[in-house]
């Protein structure tokens, strides 16, 4: 189904598979079991407590040629098990938040 992802969270993706590299996997701290892999290409959302089986992916950004990094980014999402709906709406919110993580500066105390 087409989707469209925030600037805010596009441009955060962009910038974490930049630093830390891909494919990147992050876990989602609210959805226990779920986890994030992220790449260029794909986010996938899989379920760890079932072998990694796929939930949902976004895919196919219309990233080419933009010159606004304040607009949102049209995508496509698939839905892969019958609960996926039930989590869409969340995963995303979730998936920032261990970006914030992964992002934030190291302390050194």
């Amino acid at each position: 189904m087409p989707k469209t992802i925030s600037a805010t969270c596009y441009n955060r993706v962009r910038l974490a598979l930049i630093r830390r590299g891909q494919p990147l996997r992050l876990g989602l701290p609210r959805h226990r079991g779920l986890e994030m892999i992220l790449t260029d290409d794909a986010w996938r959302c899989i379920d760890t407590l079932t072998e990694d089986q796929l939930i949902l992916v976004w895919r196919a950004f219309a990233s080419s040629g933009r010159d606004d990094l304040t607009r949102p980014v049209a995508c496509e999402l698939f839905l892969y098990h019958h609960c996926a709906g039930l989590v869409m709406g969340t995963v995303l919110s979730d998936m920032e938040h261990a970006l914030d993580a992964c992002l934030a500066p190291a302390r050194h105390d």
